[in-house]
């Protein structure tokens, strides 16, 4: 994923987590970027030079527009997506993708293609949890 050996990535990241705030900072953002919002707004600003609030919240199901409001202002302040307000009336706001958002959004995909593989077997493991645990 980033080209680099093993190695060298369990060596910085050993090397980051050192730093107290350093490793504070890393754990928050990972806090941010690992949202289940960030995630599918990721995924349905991927393949779109820009969308309106509006079209994001139609592709997003079961985001609440306090919520989508809330996310999108936290991947601007983390610099994973940008707001372009133009001037005219009423405003018209377009999202897009920063380089780094589109990195993100590559990165987990990796994820979405880990749950299509094993999506039988999560299912088997939670029926079987089911049967021996009943109602958790």
């Amino acid at each position: 994923m980033t080209g680099l050996p093993a190695a060298e990535v369990e060596a910085r990241i050993e090397a980051a987590m050192e730093d107290p705030a350093l490793a504070a900072l890393v754990r928050e953002t990972i806090g941010h970027v690992a949202d289940k919002w960030t995630l599918l707004i990721l995924e349905a600003l991927e393949d779109v030079p820009s969308l309106r609030f509006s079209e994001i919240g139609r592709r997003v199901e079961g985001i609440s527009q306090k919520m989508l409001t809330k996310t999108l202002r936290q991947m601007e302040c983390d610099g994973l997506l940008t707001r372009t307000v133009h001037p005219v009336i009423p405003p018209h706001v377009d999202y897009s993708l920063t380089d780094m958002g589109l990195e993100l959004g590559a990165a987990f995909c990796g994820v979405w293609l880990w749950a299509a593989t094993y999506h039988d077997r999560i299912r088997q493991a939670r029926a079987a949890f089911q049967a021996r645990e009943g109602d958790v």
